[in-house]
Formats: structure tokens, sequence, C-alpha cells
């Protein structure tokens, strides 16, 4: 017969067999991941530490030693020597424990007039924070590697598409710098995200403030924050950061995806507009004539991943009274996640636009395919012959539907053949119906005119210079 405790045990079962408290230290710790804050910890302790003997809250020789103990547990950690342990929990009470090995009882005063809610709070904001600034440099990066390659191809023709179907002829350095707008637009996100996350929620405690005499202004400016956090409350129960850096993550990685649709789709022998290098594509294992986008279908794929972790993040906060709940735990992992999946992400695309070869004859041939011209044979009707659009775009599809009879191009239309549809055409009308002709005419702010590309990709090399000032100052 089973005893009590072996009764328990075989209930609870597996790894947990010792019974419930194996189970809540199991659910309860976050060591595992939450070490990955250890350099912010022991930052926010060493400014906590300086500001507490600075106010008279401690004595300068306590904080010398607690100072010293923390430089030591950052390099015992930083070199592998640091044991943590589930026991402890999470970060911060594994480097406490520590604290108070090395420098014995004045490792109790470290955690005067704070809480482990305020603690949490900063340092995952100071890691957000250098994330956030990490994933501006890499974006800075890609947009450069997309300007060099626009800037080669400003005047190389291609298929524009909607429905992803021919519509008309645009220059691939036009198409490429529709990302640089895109990812323009994630880096301006990513600097309006640090704007509003430079807030310091060291002081606010637990939930209420303390009441000791400390000086929260000078914790921000050794943190490197703007300013402190103005509601204690709100503090230790905010995580829009967390959730903002996700979103972000998100958009920029659909951004990342719908590009490697494109990759996908141009690298198919039915395309061939580019070759990947051998760097980010493979081979099959069976059919040795294939050579497969594998870097581009792993970012699409991982833009799922990312949404997941924004999703899941915003199930937890989505139900959570104030102030701090444990629940809040769960914040970490989905970040650390998509900040790896997203770094990676970056480095990839990077490095495909960097070297992948462009195929401008292929992508020549294409562009006159499917009467992509067309539009431009009703705007000659609409400037040159003085027709009202409508009725210019109803004689450009006769025009159409006789090409297609004839099995031809619109440019291969004999005169007659068009002045049959409608008398105002005229010889001029050839000068339009070219792709090089449509592409080149193309001059409105914005257009497809290498002209203009051109511009744009000075406004942009600008813009990044501008830019790079800007964020230093700040």
């Amino acid at each position: 017969m089973m005893s009590e405790d072996q009764a328990s045990n075989r209930m609870w079962g597996g790894r947990f067999a010792s019974g419930p408290d194996a189970v809540m230290e199991a659910i309860n710790a976050s060591i595992g991941f939450d070490k990955k804050l250890y350099a912010q910890d022991i930052r926010g302790s060493l400014a906590h530490a300086a500001m507490l003997a600075k106010t008279g809250i401690i004595s300068a020789e306590d904080e010398k030693k607690i100072a010293e103990g923390l430089k030591t547990i950052l390099s015992e950690i930083e070199n592998g020597k640091f044991t943590f342990s589930t026991r402890l929990e999470d970060i911060h009470m594994n480097v406490e424990a520590r604290l108070a090995e090395l420098i014995g009882h004045a490792a109790g005063r470290l955690h005067t007039a704070r809480s482990r809610n305020d603690q949490v709070a900063v340092d995952f904001r100071m890691w957000v924070k250098e994330e956030l600034e990490r994933v501006d440099g890499a974006l800075g990066g890609l947009i450069e590697a997309f300007l060099t390659r626009a800037e080669e191809h400003a005047a190389s023709v291609m298929p524009g598409f909607t429905h992803l179907q021919s519509a008309q002829p645009v220059t691939f350095g036009h198409h490429l710098m529709a990302y640089v707008e895109m990812f323009g637009r994630d880096r301006s996100r990513v600097r309006d995200a640090i704007e509003r996350l430079n807030e310091n929620p060291l002081g606010a405690a637990a939930l209420a403030g303390t009441g000791f005499p400390i000086d929260r202004h000078m914790t921000s400016a050794a943190l490197g924050f703007r300013e402190p956090t103005r509601n204690s409350i709100d503090t230790v129960s905010d995580r829009d950061f967390a959730l903002e850096f996700l979103s972000i993550s998100a958009i920029c990685a659909t951004h990342l995806s719908r590009l490697a649709e494109e990759i996908v789709i141009w690298s198919t022998p039915q395309f061939g507009f580019v070759r990947l290098s051998d760097s980010f594509s493979t081979g099959s294992s069976i059919m040795p004539q294939k050579k497969n986008p594998d870097a581009a279908e792993l970012i699409r794929a991982k833009t799922g991943r990312i949404n997941g972790d924004l999703i899941g993040l915003l199930t937890v906060m989505k139900g959570l009274p104030l102030a701090y709940s444990k629940d809040m735990q769960e914040d970490k992992e989905a970040v650390f996640d998509a900040a790896e999946t997203l770094d990676l992400m970056l480095a990839a695309m990077t490095g495909m636009i960097g070297d992948m070869e462009i195929n401008t004859q292929a992508m020549k041939k294409a562009a006159g395919a499917g009467f992509s011209t067309a539009t431009d044979l009703a705007d000659w009707l609409v400037r040159e012959a003085g027709l009202p659009f409508r009725e210019a775009h109803h004689v450009t599809g006769r025009a159409v539907a006789l090409a297609e009879q004839k099995k031809c191009g619109l440019e291969k239309l004999a005169l007659e053949d068009l002045t049959a549809i409608n008398p105002a055409i005229t010889e001029d009308v050839f000068s339009v119906l070219s792709v090089a002709n449509s592409v080149k005419s193309r001059t409105s702010y914005g257009g497809t005119a290498p002209t203009e590309v051109r511009r744009q990709i000075r406004t942009w090399r600008k813009r990044l210079k501008r830019d790079a000032q800007t964020f230093k100052k700040g």
C-alpha cells in the first residue's frame, strides 16, 4: 500500500514528482528568461544606491560596499561564473542574494525605498530602449542598402503591378524606394516609442511611492531617462512600452514579409527578375537544378511568430486591474523572442538586398507585357486630342482589344489601325507607347521617372544624415 506522500508524488507526476512545492517554484520562477536583464538590473541598483547615499538614506560606506559588490556580480555573470537559482525566483533576488554573500549586512540596505515592482519596470524599460536603439541602427543599414541598389537601377524598367497583374511600367529603383518609405516609417515609429518610454519608473516603489526623501530626478539622469514617471500606480502597471515595441516589430516584420514574398516570386524561373546569392539560398536534396530562396521564405514565416508575440501580450494585459499583477511576469519572453527574431530578419534582408543579382533584361521584357502602356495612350488622347478621359479610356480599350486580336503590343499596331478606332490619333502617339518613354514621362512628384527616383534618393540620403545627427543629440 502506497504512503500518502507516494500517492501525492504520483498525482503530481513527471518532473514535479516532489509535489506542489515544485510546481509552485516552477510556475513562479522567471530567472530562466529574466536573467537577460542582469546588466540593466545592476545598473539600476548602482544608480539607486548612489541616490540613497546622496540623500543620506544610507551611508557612503554602505554605498561603496554595495557598488563594489554589484560590479563583482556583473563580472561574474559576464564571465559565466554566476550560478542562477530558480529558488530565488528572478534576476533581482538572485543578484541581491549574491550581494549579501559578498558584502554581508550592507546588502540589505540596497532595497530601501524601492520594490521589485518598480525595479522590474526600470530594468525592462532600459532593455527595450536599448533594443529599440539597435533596431533603429539596423533599419538605417537596411535603408542604406536599398538606396544603393535603387541608385543603380533608377532607370531599369520593370512591370508595375496591381492585383499582381501587370499594370504600368515602373523602374526597379522606384519599386525599391517604396520599401525605403515603409522602413522609414518603421524607423520613425521606433524613435517615437523611445521618446514615449523615456521616463524613469524607479522610485514608484510597490504602487504608492515612498516616504523616504528620494531624488527621482537624480536616478533618471543616471539611467539616461528624460524625467521620472508622474504616477506611481500607472508606473508599476504600465507595459505600453512593451506592447508598442511588439507592435512596431509586427508592422516592420509585415513589411519585411511583403518584400520577402516579392523576392520569392521574382526569383522563380517564370519571373527570373533576381537571383539570390548562395549565402541566402539553398539547393534541393533531390532536384539538382533548384535554388530555393530559403532566407526570404523564413523571413515571411517568422512574421507570424512576431504577430503571435504581440497578440499574446495584448491578451495578458487586457483584463488586469491596477496596479501590479503577477500576470505581468509573462511580458518578457514575448518581447525577448520578438527582438531576437526581428534582429535576425533585418540582418538577413539587408544581406539579401545587398548582394542579389538583378536581371534587368528579364524585367525590361516583362515591363512591356500585358499592354502596360495603355494608360499612356489614354493620357495622350486627353492631352493631345482633347478627349474626355472616360472617352479616351473607351478608345484605349478598343485598341487593346485589337492588339490582343493581332497578338502584338500596342506599340506594334499600325497607325491606320489606330486612326480607324479614332481619327484624332496621329503618329506622335508612338512616342508614349514604348516602355522607356512611358517611364520617363511620369515626372510628377513621387513618380517613377528616373529623374524623380534620383531626386528621392538624394532626399533620403540627406534625411538619414540629418536623422543620425538628431538622434545622437537626443
